[in-house]
């Protein structure tokens, strides 16, 4: 029987990439758009884990607040990225279930690594679901679910293309030169599904191209 798949942001970009990747080895995939699930809003999560009640693999996936840095963040700035990065991540955890021997990928970014100035929101809502993730990484261990945390840094995407202003020019100041291609991301996830890779566990693996400069 094929893998069931739940892929939030699943119609563009990554997500889109994941979704792809999964079917292409005949797991059935839900590719969730914003109209399906929308992270920010409980009420969408809760609608959406009534609705689907169970997965084999969940990919946690969503776009980034807007680009600003402390002094810029308003109220409803913060209370919109607590919501759409961590409480309804935590929210689709808490009411969804993932059955025996599956998997969760949350796609986070590399600013959980080295947070930015100018993605204030993402550095700070990213980092604390990932510090949640870990925590819950042992509890879904105990039922064989393998919880892994892709990091990505400059994929090509309609956020990255909305964060910087001349692509030749940014991509030049890559260790790579080049932007990763979200189909790389795909193919990881794919692969760890495919080969049954269960044994990373708890862990962030770092899909940055070289970018960040922390040793972990």
């Amino acid at each position: 029987m094929p893998q069931k798949a739940l892929v939030l942001g699943g119609t563009k970009g990554i997500g889109k990439a994941i979704a792809d990747g999964l079917q292409s080895i005949g797991c059935s995939v839900y590719a969730a758009s914003k109209k399906d699930i929308d992270t920010a809003h409980i009420a969408s999560v809760k609608a959406f884990a009534s609705a689907q009640k169970e997965t084999d693999i969940l990919v946690l996936n969503t776009g980034g607040p807007p680009q600003k840095d402390f002094f810029e963040a308003k109220e409803r700035d913060w209370i919109a990225a607590h919501n759409q990065l961590f409480l309804g991540f935590c929210a689709l955890l808490q009411n969804l279930r993932v059955n025996d021997n599956g998997y969760i990928f949350l796609i986070s970014s590399y600013v959980i690594k080295e947070p930015r100035a100018d993605l204030v929101l993402s550095s700070a809502y990213r980092t604390a679901f990932a510090s949640v993730f870990k925590i819950l990484s042992a509890h879904y261990a105990e039922r064989g679910i393998s919880c892994i945390n892709i990091a990505p840094g400059p994929i090509k995407t309609e956020r990255l293309l909305s964060l910087v202003s001349d692509m030749a020019e940014y991509e030049k100041t890559l260790p790579l030169k080049r932007a990763g291609d979200p189909k790389e991301i795909g193919d990881l996830v794919k692969s760890i599904v495919l080969n049954q890779i269960h044994y990373i566990t708890g862990a962030t693996i770092n899909f940055d191209g070289g970018i960040s400069r922390s040793l972990f």
